[in-house]
């Protein structure tokens, strides 16, 4: 069928519209030139034999008068004897004119014929549906004639004639014409976002595509095609911005770690080289940390799943405590006893790493670590007394690359990145990740789904 098709959808609708027209058109005209004429007759002889009927009634009581008097639409009647003798007839009759024929019919039987009828200089040839019926009366049999011109019968069904051989090829170009103008003109606003998004380059994500204001489909697949479009710019931008920033993030250490190098080497005997080398590793362990946020944002946002299984996270909150004794400021846990979630063991532990080492550098003198389940959620809560974050600047620090300017005063080492990546882990993992206000401090608040009855 594809291939029979043209390619073009405005003259596919066309000839398939054209099509179905012509089908319904030709078992309409089929139906109607087959019923008709029956039809049409069958009116007049059901008028003629109630007439020829009601007369023969009359004949057979005796109760005949020599001029019958027909009902408006049977022209003519005629009673004729066994002999041929014309014994009634309908009020002027034409003199001379016989509707007997040489055989009448059996007695009680109804006989129908259509013949040419001649009934005058205005009516030469007029084309009559004659009926006949012979029955006993008491003066013998007799044969009652009635006629009917189909004059009206035969003009009708010229007309439906003219109607069918030549309306429907008519009806079928109007079809035709009107499905394309019509489709051309709801195909119009289809063209218009076809040329537009055509000249839209990944350079310039900036135009969009004209929305009619017919509120129909093609209204919404413009609408649709802006939002997307819109998606993709932001997209795009924040794909520049993340290039731009993990650039700039990336050169600074390269740039130090470099700068370091270069100065050793012009002094080698001037040189710590010990001093140096811990430097040296400072820079690439910075690196290594950056690069590999990097890749793991990267691989969230190309909606990658890593392998995942039963993880408690009470267990991996305890790890991270132990971890951390003797650092600057001790972390105080409050762990429920098992808070099991299905998930990445290593992205659920570097969102918690990330929360506890951005707590640890904010802190005054504490941070503490709750890990509860409520209801079918778990609910992990980190809590820092340091200066807190203004709610201005909650949503902000979520962003890749953000970093307020009481951050880069605590550590001129951060990237920017682990705030970011432990949302988008908590999000991965069908959770999310807050940050709401506390005096002092900032608490941040990780909820994910309970694995198993709560």
């Amino acid at each position: 069928m594809r291939r029979l098709l043209p390619r073009s959808i405005r003259a596919r609708l066309t000839a398939v519209a054209t099509l179905a027209a012509a089908l319904v058109f030709t078992v309409t005209s089929v139906i109607t030139l087959t019923t008709a004429p029956d039809n049409l007759r069958g009116v007049v002889q059901s008028r003629v034999e109630l007439a020829v009927r009601r007369v023969a009634a009359e004949a057979r009581i005796g109760e005949l008068t020599p001029v019958v008097h027909p009902p408006a639409r049977v022209g003519l009647m005629e009673v004729v004897a066994a002999d041929g003798t014309v014994i009634a007839s309908s009020p002027g009759f034409p003199q001379g004119l016989r509707l007997a024929t040489a055989s009448p019919p059996r007695s009680e039987t109804v006989e129908t014929s259509e013949r040419e009828i001649y009934r005058g200089p205005d009516d030469p040839h007029a084309h009559y549906l004659v009926m006949a019926m012979t029955t006993r009366t008491p003066r013998g049999p007799v044969t009652v004639y009635g006629a009917s011109s189909l004059s009206d019968v035969d003009r009708a069904l010229r007309w439906i004639y003219l109607l069918t051989f030549l309306g429907t090829p008519l009806i079928l170009v109007s079809v035709a014409g009107i499905t394309w103008l019509t489709v051309g003109s709801a195909l119009r606003p289809v063209e218009r976002i076809r040329a537009e998004m055509a000249e839209i380059t990944g350079q310039d994500l900036t135009r969009r595509v004209p929305v009619p204001e017919t509120g129909d489909e093609i209204a919404d697949l413009a609408t649709t095609t802006n939002d997307t479009l819109d998606r993709l710019e932001r997209s795009a931008e924040t794909q520049r911005r993340f290039v731009a920033d993990a650039s700039h993030e990336l050169r600074s250490p390269i740039s130090a770690l470099r700068a370091q190098l270069e100065v050793a080497n012009a002094y080698p005997e001037e040189t710590d080289w010990k001093t140096t080398g811990e430097r040296a590793l400072a820079a690439a362990d910075r690196l290594t940390g950056i690069i590999d946020e990097l890749l793991m944002l990267a691989r969230l946002d190309a909606g990658a799943v890593a392998e995942r299984r039963v993880v408690d996270l009470a267990q991996v909150a305890d790890h991270q405590v132990r971890r951390r004794e003797g650092s600057r400021v001790p972390v105080l846990p409050d762990l429920c006893a098992a808070a099991p979630v299905l998930g990445s063991p290593m992205q659920l532990d570097r969102l918690l790493t990330n929360l506890l080492d951005n707590a640890v550098r904010h802190a005054a003198t504490r941070v503490d670590l709750e890990v509860s389940v409520r209801g079918d959620k778990v609910v992990v809560t980190v809590t820092d007394d340091g200066e807190g974050i203004p709610p201005q600047d909650r949503e902000r620090v979520f962003e890749r690359f953000t970093r307020l300017e009481s951050g880069r005063a605590k550590d001129k080492g951060g990237s920017g990145l682990g705030l970011p990546l432990s949302r988008e882990i908590a999000m991965a993992h069908g959770g999310t990740l807050t940050l709401t206000g506390h005096a002092p401090g900032a608490r941040f608040t990780a909820v994910l789904p309970l694995y198993g009855p709560p």
